[in-house]
């Protein structure tokens, strides 16, 4: 495996993440970030924002596929949220494990950075998920 997660014992444990990853592989890849929007360019889940998350993590299964990689290898999750509010930290996770359960995977466990912003590409959008991976050769 190129990626190690680990929670150094001087940190906080988080449950839906680790604090650190140790990469070993040679090739990276940077995905752009995700949104939910179906291949037909559809937004997916107006106005749920579980939904989206799911839409997201999907969409990011696809674009790390197509580069040989899995949610195994990624090194690192940025993730933008217009009007963030802590409380929707369960709907996050939710969503997280409901695109896990779809694609049959464990959830990515990679560490993960959430930044509020003021609005993302279109109204409807309600998160926005890039990754980093790196892969073997």
């Amino acid at each position: 495996m190129t990626i190690t997660l680990v929670d150094p014992d001087n940190l906080p444990a988080v449950d839906l993440y680790r604090q650190v990853s140790i990469a070993t592989g040679s090739r990276l890849v940077f995905v752009a970030g995700q949104v939910a929007v179906d291949p037909d360019g559809n937004t997916v889940g107006v106005g749920d924002f579980t939904a989206q998350v799911e839409q997201c993590y999907l969409n990011l299964h696809t674009a790390l596929s197509a580069a040989g990689a899995s949610f195994d290898d990624i090194a690192k999750l940025t993730v933008y949220i217009p009007d963030w509010n802590p409380a929707n930290m369960p709907l996050f996770a939710e969503g997280i494990a409901r695109a896990a359960t779809r694609l049959g995977v464990e959830p990515p466990a990679a560490p993960l950075t959430g930044i509020g912003v003021a609005a993302l590409a279109g109204p409807d959008l309600l998160v926005e998920v890039e990754a980093t991976a790196v892969v073997g050769d």
